[in-house]
């Protein structure tokens, strides 16, 4: 009886430790893996510099459709009658050598006469630039063609003083011709002469302004 009590407590500590055995052992046994990050979502920044350090826009810009271009354009072409052109126009410079040229002969052909025959002078020298043919094709070609312009020395245009108010309403005139923002009376007149003189020229006399008459 005492014997068969021991075999029992001996197989029931025996299957005690089969089963406790390995449930205590196996945490002891694993290595312990630490858990991985998760992978956070990646922002995209947009590049708002280009290589060269230029700001970028993702998004093209509309064109400016300011009228800003075409109305200072507008605002600087003279108006109002052939005096008022010229105070807005008169500078020292004329910005060509050809105005250059058609402003020398405005100047010393005509600098002491009214506007009106400042305007003719300068509109016979643009009338023979567009004779087809009969005189040269430039305001500096007609100035230096022999024997037409006493003032004409050599192959250079004379000096001016181009402070001198006389000249820079020379230079006004000659825009105004170049620019065909004034008709004037010489209408396609391609010669003229002081009054003092009297060439016995046979050709149509076309108008008479100032001090000079003009013919074609």
């Amino acid at each position: 009886m005492l014997a068969s009590f021991r075999s029992a407590l001996l197989l029931i500590a025996a299957l005690t430790a089969t089963v406790i055995a390995p449930a205590e052992a196996g945490p002891a046994a694993e290595a312990v893996v630490p858990a991985a990050s998760p992978d956070l979502p990646k922002a995209t920044i947009p590049a708002l510099l280009d290589p060269s350090g230029e700001p970028t826009l993702s998004q093209p810009q509309a064109p400016d459709s300011s009228p800003q271009a075409d109305t200072d354009e507008t605002s600087a072409r003279p108006t109002g009658d052939l005096s008022e052109m010229v105070a807005q126009l008169r500078a020292p410079e004329t910005g060509s050598h050809q105005l250059d040229c058609l402003a020398t002969g405005i100047y010393f052909e005509s600098k002491s006469e009214p506007l009106a025959g400042q305007l003719a002078v300068g509109q016979v020298i643009a009338n023979r630039t567009q004779s087809g043919g009969r005189f040269p094709d430039s305001y500096c070609g007609v100035l230096f063609q022999r024997g037409q312009f006493s003032f004409i020395h050599g192959r250079s245009l004379p000096s001016v003083n181009h402070s001198n108010k006389q000249w820079q309403t020379a230079v006004a005139i000659a825009k105004i011709v170049d620019e065909g923002l004034q008709t004037s009376a010489a209408g396609n007149a391609l010669f003229f002469h002081a009054r003092y003189v009297s060439p016995g020229w046979h050709m149509k006399r076309v108008a008479s302004i100032g001090n000079h008459v003009f013919f074609r």
